[in-house]
């Protein structure tokens, strides 16, 4: 009914008005007969303006809360994800920016038949403080480290997206070449669990006693030498030291690998100065560590002139860390937040039992991003898991005996052949501690199967 008033009202409105403009003078139709269509649009709003009873207080609707510009709104886990998406783009991208613009390179791709004068050229491209020259020794290394037959190469690109922009932050602050990034590369293919026969372990391949030195905790629940970061800054420390006393990064780098005592005597031996002058007088495996160095640098720079692409990483590129200020065992952080104890185990190597012993101390956990705010949510439910996971490490008289014990010894069988130098060489200890260690009188009496411990812990 209402709404029939409306209408009827609206036209009366209009008839009234209609009637009006007949009674005008001619003229002043004309000047109004423009104006029609306005007067309409005009009228028409008459018809919404209808009045109506009012209806009942409707209350206010409460203003949305403010959204912080940074978060939008988010949890923190959805912000940590969302970081870690990011890292990870951003980490590929530098990956394959430095290649792209600072490897300026031709895209011949190298094949047997390639002159020796495109290799040299491609490594002075390579300017850097550490000598890089080309030589057929040299030549040897680049095939080797640039074949696709075992996919070498692929995995340690792979790894490298993870590993060395926190090598190179360390050589950074260091004020060392960051060419030395290449070194973990022969040393132990980038994996930080490696272990050699000498006992040398982590990704710089620290011997027990050189990584004590360093400021490295190596026991049975903690190595630190498979630490990422802190194995590199000891090398950073051991390398700053060995250029302060050759000044001159091929020889530094040749005692790395067989100790300042082996490269000393090589140079007082040949008369030499540099690695090269001295090259024959160095312990085998040195003589092609160097050459190894040059090769690694260059199949790193120049690994798409032999078509290598980069294996996937196996670690989360995007990771973060917490301190931990109790004891933790890594399954209470898998079970609980969800991240598979192989990424954990990836991401924290130097927790050889899985067990973290912040009793006395924090220690330094490392998560993937994307758990961090996960992780820091469920804290009081990770330790109400105590009992499940360390029934035998609440007794701290246990954790105590564990974290003082020492890693057990590196033994070796003699074989026919064999001599207690020779033997001490390749372990890189001297005669007389193997003689000491075995309780050894006279090196010359060696029993073929005789088992020698080759190192102090």
């Amino acid at each position: 009914m209402r709404s029939l008033l409306c209408l009827l009202l609206a036209a009366l409105l209009g008839a009234t008005t209609a009637s009006a403009s007949d009674r005008q003078p001619r003229k002043e139709r004309k000047k109004k007969r423009n104006r029609t269509e306005v007067v309409a649009e005009q009228a028409a709003p008459a018809v919404e303006t209808c009045p109506e009873p009012a209806d009942p207080p409707v209350a206010a609707p409460e203003p949305e809360p403010e959204v912080n510009d940074l978060t939008l709104g988010l949890t923190p886990q959805q912000v940590d994800s969302l970081v870690a998406v990011w890292r990870e783009r951003q980490r590929h991208d530098t990956y394959d920016e430095f290649f792209e613009r600072y490897i300026l390179a031709d895209t011949l791709p190298v094949a047997d038949t390639t002159p020796d004068s495109l290799y040299a050229g491609r490594l002075r491209a390579l300017v850097s403080p550490v000598p890089l020259p080309y030589n057929d020794i040299v030549k040897g290394y680049i095939a080797r480290y640039t074949s696709r037959r075992d996919g070498l190469i692929s995995r340690i690109l792979g790894l490298s997206k993870y590993y060395f922009p926190l090598i190179e932050e360390e050589l950074i602050k260091a004020e060392l070449p960051v060419e030395l990034r290449a070194l973990p590369i022969i040393e132990s293919a980038l994996q930080p669990g490696a272990t050699s026969r000498a006992g040398a372990a982590g990704l710089w391949q620290f011997m027990p006693v050189t990584g004590r030195s360093y400021g490295l905790e190596v026991n049975s629940l903690v190595d630190e030498r498979r630490d990422p970061i802190r194995s590199t800054q000891a090398a950073c420390r051991y390398l700053k030291d060995l250029y302060a006393i050759y000044h001159d990064w091929t020889l530094a780098i040749a005692a790395y690998n067989c100790g300042p005592g082996n490269v000393n005597k090589a140079i007082a031996r040949s008369g030499g100065k540099t690695f090269w002058e001295i090259y024959d007088f160095l312990p085998r495996e040195t003589r092609g560590y160097v050459p190894a160095f040059i090769g690694a640098s260059y199949a790193y720079a120049y690994h798409r002139q032999h078509d290598i692409e980069p294996a996937e990483t196996p670690v989360p590129l995007s990771v973060d860390t917490v301190h931990v200020a109790r004891l933790t065992h890594l399954e209470q952080i898998a079970s609980t937040i969800d991240v598979p104890m192989k990424t954990l185990r990836l991401l924290n190597p130097q927790y050889k039992l899985d067990i973290i012993p912040a009793t006395t101390k924090p220690y330094v956990l490392v998560l993937p991003q994307r758990n961090i705010a996960d992780y820091i949510a469920r804290e009081e439910e990770i330790r109400g898991k105590d009992s499940l996971y360390l029934k035998e490490y609440l007794d701290p008289a246990n954790l105590d005996k564990k974290r003082t014990q020492p890693a057990g010894g590196t033994y070796y069988k003699v074989k026919n052949g064999d001599t207690l130098g020779a033997i001490a060489r390749r372990y890189h200890v001297t005669t007389t501690q193997l003689m000491r260690w075995n309780g050894i009188k006279d090196a010359r009496k060696l029993r073929i199967g005789q088992r020698l411990r080759v190192s102090a812990n």
